[in-house]
């Protein structure tokens, strides 16, 4: 199994003593239109080789970076949901922060659950996306990679989302219910926006879901179901900089990397989870 930043690890900063713990989820069950997710978790840890250590004036690896066994995606999904957030839930009780690389969007509500259930407060998750993933149901699955931000809002965690362009009136619908803090694709390009302040009363603790499909499809053809007006890539992290801010990362998902033969694209992916772990650094 690869390890994330193999080559540049020391042994003391691949132990599990490490801030951050990388748990691959290679899911793809509910995929609707391009294939390919459960490939994602491979080709994020085998590019990942190919990062430097430093990543905007800060050395991420050096807190430490251990990479756990894939979670067995196998059984129904409410099973895989369930050791997914029983992986979370143990890194977060230990005061750590799960990195989660998936695999479909809909492992997001294991890992956020977990982190949820350990730490006993409220949450606040920023999402990086074309889509709102607010349906009830999608395909006739509630546990859809297009229905797991109306799960966790279900649950009562705050959402703020940034990138979307592609939405149906119930998920337009669920924002208004679910007071959903948002700001599309279309507003963000043509405005050029890198930095949106979250509302005053958003939680302190902040998990970030980053879909890949967020990124324009210029910038990332490899993915289930690209959407064109997307973020550019200092954009979409940047959003997310500023949106941690005077809050504290506590848990971390990139997913919906569906590799086609492109390193490019793997890289890229590698590269947006070492940025946003440097985002947690202080």
């Amino acid at each position: 199994m690869s390890i994330f930043l193999e080559s540049e690890l020391t042994e003391h900063e691949r132990g599990a003593d490490a801030l951050f713990h990388v748990i691959p989820v290679p899911l793809e069950r509910t995929v609707s239109y391009g294939a390919g997710t459960r490939e994602g978790p491979a080709a994020i840890l085998e590019a990942s080789n190919e990062l430097e250590r430093e990543c905007k004036g800060k050395v991420p690896c050096a807190e430490g970076i251990y990479t756990h066994a894939p979670v067995d995606c196998e059984g129904p999904l409410p099973e895989v949901m369930a050791r997914i957030a029983a992986k979370t839930e143990a890194v977060a009780q230990a005061g750590k922060i799960p990195v989660t690389l998936g695999g479909e969007h809909s492992l997001s509500y294991g890992a956020v659950t977990g982190v949820a259930r350990a730490l006993g407060q409220p949450i606040g998750l920023v999402q990086i996306d074309a889509h709102a993933d607010l349906r009830v149901a999608y395909q006739g699955n509630r546990h859809s990679h297009a229905s797991v931000m109306h799960l966790l809002a279900e649950e009562g965690v705050r959402l703020a989302q940034f990138g979307v362009r592609a939405l149906c009136q119930q998920e337009i619908d669920s924002r208004v219910a679910n007071k959903v803090f948002y700001v599309d694709a279309e507003e963000l390009v043509t405005g050029n926006i890198h930095a949106v302040d979250l509302p005053e009363d958003f939680p302190e603790l902040v998990y970030v879901s980053f879909d890949v499909d967020g990124l324009d499809p210029s910038q990332m053809p490899a993915t289930g179901t690209p959407v064109p007006g997307g973020l550019n890539f200092y954009q979409s992290v940047q959003l997310v900089e500023a949106a941690l801010r005077g809050r504290r990362c506590v848990g971390i998902d990139v997913v919906e990397l569906a590799p086609n033969g492109q390193t490019a694209w793997d890289f890229t992916a590698a590269q947006i989870t070492y940025r946003l772990m440097a985002a947690c650094c202080a």
